[in-house]
């Protein structure tokens, strides 16, 4: 069996597959602070409780945004699972090309979906990632990776409102009933979700206009990603575990390298 990892800002991502089945997925809040023993026993105690016997993980794939977590993390995997782990970075076989001037700037997170994204629904595509940042990502039909547009997700914009106004409370990031709420509460998720559904629909249908682009799938990923994702046509899929798949898409394209 296989064990991808997606080390993210704010959670670790983590699923098992037996050959092409997603068999079980699993997430934990990135933390520097731990040591690859407790990162070890985490991983093994999670893959223990879903009823998969951690010896027949057999290979391991990780992409990380966070380099302050990967020491201890793939000590942790080394010890406790005795396999290296293929760490997904400048020199590994993706299918993508990225004809951009400093192509190590271009996060592994973005890389990987934007390998999933191409190889399961095909190119031209545009694959909008809802974390902690939300990533616009637009692949030709020739599989290059040909623009990049990254901008503040929805915790984070919602963190602002609360932490730099004095009487905003914090609140649950969720859709509100309508547009146009009289209280606070609903008031602040109009704002948030609205915001950012209006955000998606312009900058898509701007990517895709200067880019000529004129038929193109639209895929969405990410946490929040599913409650921008039903409340606009723009968006064709939504696909949760998409970085999931694209991770063992990379894995297999580097299994005899």
């Amino acid at each position: 069996m296989l064990l991808v990892v997606d080390v993210g800002n704010t959670n670790i991502t983590l699923g098992v597959f037996d050959n092409d089945d997603l068999k079980a997925s699993f997430r934990l809040t990135t933390s520097t602070a731990r040591t690859s023993d407790e990162y070890g026993l985490i991983l093994r105690d999670l893959i223990i409780a879903k009823n998969i016997p951690f010896e027949s993980i057999k290979s391991v794939v990780i992409a990380s945004v966070v380099p302050k977590v990967m020491h201890s993390l793939v000590s942790g995997i080394i010890k406790y699972f005795n396999i290296t782990p293929l760490i997904v970075g400048s020199g590994t076989k993706t299918g993508i090309k990225i004809p951009v001037a400093n192509p190590k700037e271009v996060g592994a997170d973005r890389v990987v979906d934007a390998v999933a994204a191409y190889e399961i629904y095909g190119g031209p595509v545009l694959v909008i990632d809802f974390g902690t940042a939300i990533t616009y990502d637009l692949i030709s039909a020739d599989g290059s990776f040909i623009a990049a547009v990254t901008s503040p997700g929805l915790r984070i914009a919602a963190n602002a409102l609360w932490t730099q106004t004095a009487k905003l409370p914090e609140i649950e990031i969720a859709m509100p009933d309508t547009i146009l709420p009289k209280d606070t509460v609903p008031s602040m998720q109009a704002g948030l979700v609205f915001g950012c559904i209006g955000q998606t629909e312009y900058i898509v249908k701007r990517m895709l206009k200067e880019a000529g682009i004129d038929k193109c799938r639209v895929i969405a990923t990410g946490g929040l990603g599913k409650i921008i994702a039903d409340a606009t046509d723009i968006i064709e899929v939504y696909d949760p575990n998409l970085t999931l798949k694209g991770l063992k898409i990379i894995h297999d394209k580097n299994r005899n390298r």
